[in-house]
């Protein structure tokens, strides 16, 4: 029996080990190929790879008797995320209408909206998330931002800068120099529309930065209430640069501004006094909103004009515990009385009638951003399906298959030149007996 080497006998070519390794692992990776291309082609076709189909996009629909807007210069358009924005049935620049109920009357504003401000349901529009230009019912915005900030029995002093507006729109009377409650220049903001009383808050709200201040301060609000579509150039809502909102984005703020008990109180006075100045007297001014005494169960509203805006208009009214608000923009026909119609067709709907919803600052605040998650849900690049799975599989496989054919062929082209036996004459010095005891000469290590 031949007795067993020592270890020191023993010498392990450590290449060899390293391609043996490659082997167990291209064989490894094989039978994962296998396996997984046998789970792919079990799998039904259209649950692999494939995108959640997109939703459908509302239908087109002419708004009935809309006129066609004033050209706007520079009038952006909602993006997708921005018009998503509620429900993806508001995604329209036409007419959307909860399905087998009466038909919404017809008007001539480009754009309007009717919602349920207890529920946030949306129950029809026009337009709903389309730029329009807002005059006078910007001031909502106004009051929504500087109302939570802004003491009602402080008393401010009017300057010459707070009179810098157009001239001959729309003014309660203020005098430079003269002092008026908060209170006050609330009520003369939503009962006459002052422009000067705009003036005047927006600069009180502003801080030190001012007027302008409080115009930065009308934009934030506005993102935050998910107003993409609003953007404030002045507090008055008089036409400026870029100024723009929408049917939906008024809704939004009007909410807002309801949910405020002072808020309600001020828009449903019909007469307040101006107090007198020194050198000039007193006087009244009455609410402009027809409607509250018109309108049965109105609450309030506020309405606009400018030549570029043509007629505007926000109303809210309450029938059977039920609060409907009414948006209108691009009127030309009457906005009153159009809007009296939409409201009278909303509150005839089945109370769970309903397009879309109005979005909260909470449910915004708890997300990234709308537009993140309209992005998250729209359909991007993806697998191909299981063609394409199966594909990928096979190109894998043979890369991998033609790897192990490979990698065998080195090894036997290794294996045959370690046991050719050198030529002399060729530089190859004679094998050296070593001692087992001691280390190689040449550094190698013993196993």
């Amino acid at each position: 029996m031949r007795p067993l080497p020592s270890a020191g006998t023993i010498r392990t070519n450590p290449l060899r080990i390293i391609l043996i390794g490659i082997i167990v692992l291209c064989v490894s990776a094989w039978r994962m190929t296998v396996a997984l291309a046998s789970a792919v082609l079990a799998t039904p076709a259209a649950a692999v790879g494939q995108p959640p189909p997109a939703p459908t996009p509302p239908r087109y629909v002419a708004c009935p008797g809309a006129k066609p807007p004033v050209a706007l210069p520079g009038r952006p358009f909602p993006s997708p995320a921005d018009a998503a924005v509620g429900g993806p049935a508001l995604a329209t620049a036409g007419l959307t209408a909860p399905p087998d109920t009466p038909p919404p009357p017809t008007v001539s504003a480009a754009s309007w909206l009717v919602a349920d401000l207890g529920s946030g349901a949306v129950l029809g529009g026009c337009g709903p998330h389309e730029y329009r230009t807002p005059a006078s019912v910007q001031k909502l915005l106004l009051a929504a931002t500087m109302m939570p900030r802004l003491d009602p029995a402080r008393i401010v002093e009017v300057t010459s800068s707070d009179m810098d507006f157009e001239p001959g729109s729309s003014a309660v009377g203020l005098v430079a120099g003269g002092q008026y409650p908060v209170a006050i220049l609330w009520l003369g903001l939503l009962l006459n529309s002052g422009n000067d009383t705009a003036n005047v808050l927006a600069r009180l709200g502003g801080g030190a930065a001012g007027m302008q201040g409080g115009v930065e301060a009308m934009n934030a609000e506005a993102r935050r209430l998910g107003a993409y579509q609003t953007h404030a150039a002045t507090p008055s809502g008089l036409d400026g640069p870029g100024q723009f909102t929408s049917a939906y984005d008024l809704a939004l703020i009007a909410r807002v501004c309801y949910a405020r008990e002072d808020f309600r109180r001020y828009t449903a006075t019909r007469t307040a006094d101006i107090p007198a100045q020194p050198g000039y007297r007193g006087f009244q001014i009455s609410n402009d909103n027809r409607l509250l005494d018109r309108y049965p169960g109105m609450l309030g509203g506020k309405t606009g004009f400018t030549d570029l805006a043509r007629q505007t208009y926000v109303g809210v009214a309450e029938r059977n515990g039920r609060r409907l608000v009414v948006t209108l923009l691009s009127a030309v026909g009457g906005s009153l009385t159009e809007a009296s119609a939409l409201l009278d067709w909303g509150f005839d709907l089945p109370t769970d009638a309903a397009v879309g919803r109005l979005v909260t600052p909470e449910e915004l605040s708890s997300t990234p951003s709308v537009a993140a998650a309209v992005a998250a849900a729209a359909p991007g690049p993806r697998a191909t399906g299981r063609a394409g799975t199966v594909w990928s599989v096979a190109v894998t496989s043979a890369a991998l298959a033609t790897a192990a054919i490979l990698v065998l062929l080195f090894i036997r082209a290794a294996g045959r030149l370690a046991t050719a036996a050198p030529e002399p004459g060729k530089g190859d010095a004679p094998p050296r007996p070593t001692d087992p005891a001691t280390p190689a000469s040449d550094g190698s290590p013993h196993v």
